[in-house]
């Protein structure tokens, strides 16, 4: 730990320092019954001197106990993150499992020779099974990222290309919802970046996805692209959905952070998508924003290279 030379001393030393001092002079004079001023001038600046390094004692015992008391903090918030996470694993696995059990059991004691039951409950089984594999699967692809197993292979593509890719791919999802899908660009126009292109798919299909499982009937999501700066783009997903509360917005990329857990599963999905998000557009060294108003919309936005 590097502590700088304090020259000044404060209060505390000072006071141990004449303390001190004064219980010597008492015994010296005590047992030599002779003070000059030379003794005076000595105790004078010896009392400077240990006053300093009592100082420089004090700073560096009270710098070890914040640090201490720092450490103690991260660790408390590591042990509840890792307790909320496991609770969250356990409660998302929980539910599809317990149904899958229910389902299977119902068709053992009989259901089973029921055609038109059998077959109902055996795709309820199969979309539930789905649902656990989807929660692995997203796992595993965050703790690659996380432990650097994962890496992107960039190229360059054309963003706008990407983005009526997404758009064909939810075309399906937006009409269920009445939502229409917008693109802020002028027609043909292109914009290169240089980026893993099936990563940055999935970037713009998990904040359109979002975006319209959250937006309003009749609503609309809108992809924009504009300069961020000499070297980069900016994305930008912008709907004019429900909103998000301000509280919430720091933890919206956390693993299986809802805002309302009811209403989101009853929505679907594994809870994860945002923060694959957050770790494809990291692991691409860009940044990745979000701002929301409630009952106005919610944007998210991220940076990409130029080629």
């Amino acid at each position: 730990m590097n502590i700088p030379f304090k020259f000044k001393p404060g209060p505390s030393a000072i006071k141990a320092s004449l303390s001190i001092h004064i219980i010597f002079i008492t015994l010296y004079i005590t047992v030599f019954r002779n003070f000059s001023l030379i003794h005076l001038g000595y105790f004078a600046l010896t009392s400077i001197i240990v006053s300093l390094v009592i100082e420089n004692f004090l700073i560096i015992e009270k710098r070890k106990e914040e640090q201490k008391t720092s450490e103690i903090i991260i660790l408390k918030d590591q042990a509840n993150y890792r307790r909320e996470f496991l609770g969250n694993v356990s409660h998302e696995l929980k539910t599809p499992l317990f149904l899958i059990q229910g389902y299977i059991l119902t068709l053992i004691e009989g259901a089973m020779k029921d055609k038109k039951v059998r077959n109902k409950y055996l795709n309820r089984t199969a979309k539930g099974v789905d649902r656990i594999i989807s929660i692995v699967k997203d796992l595993d692809l965050i703790t690659q990222f996380e432990s650097g197993i994962k890496t992107v292979e960039k190229s360059n593509f054309n963003i706008y290309e990407l983005i009526d890719t997404v758009y064909d791919l939810m075309e399906f999802e937006s009409e269920k919802n009445n939502t229409e899908l917008r693109i802020s660009s002028e027609k043909n126009k292109s914009v290169m970046v240089y980026a893993d292109k099936e990563r940055i798919l999935q970037v713009l299909t998990n904040l359109v996805v979002n975006s319209i499982k959250y937006g309003k009937q009749y609503g609309y999501t809108e992809i924009v692209v504009n300069e961020y700066d000499k070297q980069r783009i900016i994305v930008k997903v912008i709907d004019n959905g429900e909103g998000i509360d301000e509280e919430h917005l720091p933890r919206l990329f956390e693993r299986f952070y809802r805002i309302d857990k009811n209403r989101s599963r009853k929505k679907g999905g594994s809870g994860l998508g945002l923060s694959i998000v957050k770790h494809i557009v990291e692991a691409h060294n860009e940044q990745i924003f979000v701002k929301s108003k409630v009952g106005i919309g919610t944007e998210f936005s991220f940076t990409l290279l130029k080629p």
